[in-house]
């Protein structure tokens, strides 16, 4: 089963995946790129589009609006341009220093306007805590496309996110709703990796991936937490498509009493062990032992 879609950086377009080769029925993604006075166009025949500039400098133009940007120099340096389209929508993207773009599609029927997203629109929040503390920066929220959602999520070093495990494949409002969902991973510095587990409840499904810079992993089902390797930090943007567009998602339960519990359960390990223990090290062990 294919779960992650490695990047391919030394060509114009890197990651593309339609519904056909996801396994599923709404969510497209893709990302690209372009050098500096190169353009990048589409148009959105059938399908919504949120397109979210991952760096660079240049003009977005669509629905007979050009929207100048300057834009971060790489994810981990500020918040996002994006622009949403419905369908029946011309686009283009005039680079003034290399761009890369990511971008999502699902099918739509038009109920919503073409709209610009600058940096100030998007709302960041700050979820979890002690080593589970992560940061949430809102694309698009439910209401802000037909079937699409977007989010950018930044995990420290060492920390944990989309913890407690959670899943959205089954449609059962309000506790749970059936999304399709990517996660697209870079890393600072380079070189990083994170990893994702993708479980069901009866283990029918039960996978460890190891996510790099640019991969991006498919979540078709299950629970899907991540956690990243210290030293390096992780980014992820996340696009979910589905006819319930929501955040409503179902703990995986024997792990839910962790939210809202983010330092642990009550008598849980702490450091130094032991009665007397001073905290330093025996002088052959300090920093070289098999732990």
């Amino acid at each position: 089963m294919e779960h992650k879609v490695p990047y391919e950086p030394t060509s114009a377009t890197g990651v593309v995946l339609t519904p056909a080769r996801a396994g599923w029925n709404y969510l497209g993604f893709e990302t690209r790129r372009a050098a500096a006075g190169a353009t990048l166009a589409g148009r959105t025949d059938g399908v919504e589009l949120c397109l979210v500039v991952l760096s660079g400098d240049g003009t977005l133009e669509a629905a007979g609006e050009a929207r100048a940007f300057r834009g971060r120099a790489g994810v981990f340096t500020g918040l996002p341009h994006a622009l949403y389209l419905p369908p029946g929508h011309a686009w283009r993207v005039l680079a003034s220093t290399d761009v890369e773009i990511a971008m999502a599609t699902a099918p739509a029927e038009g109920r919503l306007p073409p709209r610009f997203i600058a940096p100030e629109d998007v709302a960041v929040e700050i979820r979890g805590g002690h080593n589970v503390t992560r940061q949430i920066s809102h694309v698009i929220d439910p209401g802000g496309a037909e079937k699409l959602l977007c989010v950018e999520v930044y995990t420290p070093s060492g920390n944990w996110s989309s913890y407690p495990p959670h899943k959205h494949d089954v449609q059962a409002p309000p506790e749970e709703v059936d999304l399709e969902e990517v996660y697209h991973y870079r890393f600072q510095p380079k070189g990083g990796w994170a990893l994702q587990r993708l479980y069901t409840d009866d283990r029918s499904l039960d996978e460890v991936v190891r996510a790099e810079d640019g991969d991006t992993v498919i979540v078709r089902r299950g629970y899907h937490p991540v956690v990243t390797a210290p030293g390096y930090d992780c980014y992820y943007l996340n696009f979910l498509a589905g006819d319930t567009p929501s955040w409503v998602a179902r703990d995986e339960p024997q792990l839910a009493w962790v939210r809202g519990n983010w330092e642990g359960a009550p008598g849980r390990l702490r450091l130094p062990l032991g009665a007397g223990a001073r905290g330093t090290p025996p002088a052959d062990r300090s920093e070289g032992g098999e732990a």
